[in-house]
């Protein structure tokens, strides 16, 4: 990669802690961490609208306690799938919307895959934390995010499209750039040709729960035959980066939408364009 540039697109008023990202023609679709609605952004109208996918009572927005940790989102063939990290017990929740309705289609504990997970990759629980899922239609990638205390930040492959019966399993640990002094781990991805491009952010905390001092954050770009990173850029000195889409591409181009979580509590999240140019 020869150069980035980063940009404001937009500050949407009414999502706090966004963590995942859709870009389908002008509308955004957003989930938020600490929240119960799938968010559709109109951007040529600069409105939003909400579809409740977690039932809550009094508003959209969750304690850190109860909250369903919605950190991972995934488009394939018309569907959305939204992940919880898995990093408490309340935490393990899979929906599957249909795109264009916005209706659950299918509602899944992922428990028993993520405890298989754990076991795999002798990941214990309180450092368990899935923040990214691609889906290639022919297997799903779940990134960890190693902001646990021991640190362990890697790839979980599941081969076939079922989750739920007889998953295919394989993990890789993988370590990133520091950012500062400060451990960059795994936020999310998303898939282009056949490469997944990913994002990391540095956090100052050993903990899957709590927040901590952002340093900033990176994009990487990983081969999916041999699952080896191609490159890491850091990008910003301040941001914590949650969420990435592909918005356009050319020959030695490619353009993308990021979503961050601020760890503020307030209910705008702005929204950016990254170029990178090769």
């Amino acid at each position: 990669m020869k150069q980035f540039s980063l940009e404001v697109l937009y500050t949407i008023i009414g999502i706090g802690a966004a963590s995942g990202i859709y870009l389908a023609d002008r509308f955004l679709y957003l989930i938020a961490d600490n929240g119960s609605y799938l968010y559709e952004y109109d951007i040529q109208n600069q409105k939003i609208a909400t579809t409740v996918i977690f039932q809550h009572s009094d508003s959209g927005f969750i304690p850190k306690k109860k909250k369903p940790d919605f950190e991972a989102m995934a488009y394939y063939a018309n569907k959305l799938y939204i992940f919880g990290s898995g990093s408490t017990k309340k935490r393990n929740l899979m929906l599957t919307i249909d795109f264009h309705s916005k209706e659950i289609l299918a509602t899944a504990d992922m428990r028993p895959l993520y405890g298989a997970m754990q076991r795999l990759s002798g990941i214990e629980s309180d450092d368990f934390n899935i923040e990214g899922v691609v889906f290639t239609g022919k297997k799903w990638l779940f990134f960890q995010r190693g902001n646990g205390p021991a640190g362990h930040n890697g790839i979980f492959t599941v081969i076939g499209d079922n989750l739920h019966e007889d998953a295919n399993l394989t993990y890789r640990d993988y370590q990133l750039p520091d950012i500062d002094g400060v451990a960059a781990t795994f936020t999310d991805a998303v898939q282009v040709g056949n490469q997944v491009y990913f994002l990391a952010a540095a956090e100052n905390s050993a903990s899957v729960f709590y927040d901590g001092e952002i340093t900033g954050s990176s994009i990487g770009r990983l081969n999916l035959d041999t699952m080896d990173i191609e490159f890491i850029q850091q990008i910003s000195a301040t941001h914590k980066f949650e969420g990435i889409t592909v918005a356009s591409e050319t020959a030695d181009t490619i353009s993308f939408v990021l979503c961050e979580d601020n760890d503020q509590k307030m209910s705008q999240s702005q929204v950016y364009r990254l170029t990178l140019t090769f």
